[in-house]
């Protein structure tokens, strides 16, 4: 199993996809903070980019773009120093798919973006892993490997056709997937934690591996044979990137796998515990009750309102 795959899944990654933003002349538009991420590309023209909490104003070139991974406002302007409008009132009066802004007599910027949304695990399991700003230049090498959803994405929106919102939001998850692949691949600004272990060959192995039967009684001889490490090299070298054991990792995603299965469904934990690979109800939850606080019964209740 392939663990990003198995983590957007787990975390339900949904986009909205938002009106196209045309500007001309100054202007500034300061939007609220993203519940979850937010994604936006230059398709034409040039803009600025500031971000609450960080010192610089980001420039954006035709091209460009950007996802944001905190809930923090933002906003997007031809001139970083300039007062800014809210961008409620703007995209509220958005026709045609297309909010406008500015004093010029034409577009000189137009924009498209997305957001997603995750469910309320998104910080722990995914946002927190990520760097608040993840820029993609469009000159960077790397940049081809989003361009042709961003490309499909832009036509979908421009030409209207028969399920174009479905589609739209369908590319964007697909763009959410690229931009974290890219950042992936990229040495010095690497992420943290599972997501840094998906970099390492070694570990990604080891995670496939744990991801694809998480009910198996792994050991961690057995996962190092299984990527050609010894057990203290392994041991070693995935706390350093992951920041936990092998085991600890099992441990967190089998209480992860549970959860999602008591919001979700209404399996008994007997047939949880088990899939899950706990032996008994028991097991399942005092570990289950040692990673968040609560009995597997009581995180059902709190959470669906069922027993």
């Amino acid at each position: 199993m392939d663990p990003l795959e198995d983590v957007l899944a787990l975390l339900g990654a949904t986009s909205q996809v938002s009106a196209g933003l045309a500007a001309g002349g100054r202007w500034a538009v300061r939007f609220p903070p993203p519940a979850g991420a937010k994604f936006n590309a230059v398709r034409r023209g040039t803009c600025w980019l500031r971000v609450d909490n960080r010192p610089d104003p980001v420039h954006l070139g035709e091209g460009d773009c950007y996802l944001l991974t905190r809930p923090v406002a933002f906003t997007l302007a031809s001139d970083p120093d300039l007062p800014a409008e809210p961008a409620y009132p703007i995209f509220a009066a958005a026709g045609d798919g297309v909010a406008r802004v500015g004093d010029g007599d034409g577009p000189d910027a137009f924009l498209i973006g997305a957001a997603f949304s995750f469910t309320e695990r998104a910080h722990t399991l995914l946002l927190d892993s990520l760097p608040p700003l993840i820029h993609v230049p469009a000159a960077a090498p790397e940049a081809a490997t989003v361009r042709w959803a961003l490309d499909e994405l832009d036509t979908e929106l421009r030409e209207g056709q028969l399920g174009a919102a479905l589609v739209a939001e369908r590319l964007a998850v697909v763009m959410l997937v690229r931009i974290l692949r890219l950042h992936l691949a990229r040495g010095p600004e690497r992420p943290a934690g599972w997501l840094a272990g998906l970099a390492d060959p070694a570990v990604a192995g080891v995670l496939r591996a744990m991801h694809a039967r998480p009910a198996h009684a792994w050991t961690v001889a057995e996962l190092a044979g299984a990527v050609g490490l010894s057990r203290s090299t392994l041991a070693s070298r995935f706390r350093e990137i992951v920041g936990k054991g092998p085991l600890e990792y099992l441990t967190e995603w089998r209480i992860e796998l549970a959860a999602d299965r008591l919001r979700r469904g209404d399996d008994t934990l007997a047939v949880i515990a088990r899939a899950v690979g706990y032996g008994s109800e028991s097991a399942l939850s005092v570990a289950f009750k040692r990673a968040t606080g609560h009995s597997p019964g009581a995180y059902r209740r709190q959470l669906t309102g069922t027993g």
